[in-house]
């Protein structure tokens, strides 16, 4: 299973309504086909009521192996359905990167 896969299949523990993971690690300087750098939108209700350190808390938790190893940057998009719902974009998009041999 992919890292991509794995991190999908652990995180729906929190049953989203709504999970994108993006495998961003082409936008840096690793080799071709990386799994080091991933962006997760994840949006549940297992969020209320939690500041923002809490829920990246309880991703980090889940997903401790894969940031133990392979995994070298995570941006987390993190929403409860309402915040979800009352935003006028998607997510954001991630800066370009200014590391490594393309700074």
């Amino acid at each position: 299973m992919s890292i991509q896969a794995t991190i999908e299949h652990k995180l729906k523990a929190l049953e989203p309504t709504e999970l994108v993971v993006e495998n961003e690690s082409h936008m840096h300087s690793v080799p071709p086909n990386s799994e080091t750098h991933f962006k997760v939108t994840l949006v549940s209700e297992r969020f209320s009521g939690l500041m923002p350190v809490k829920r990246h808390q309880q991703i980090y938790s889940l997903l401790a192996d894969e940031l133990s190893g392979p995994v070298h940057a995570l941006a987390l998009h993190l929403y409860t359905p309402g915040e979800w719902d009352s935003r006028s974009a998607p997510r954001p998009d991630s800066p370009s990167c200014m590391g490594g041999s393309r700074s």
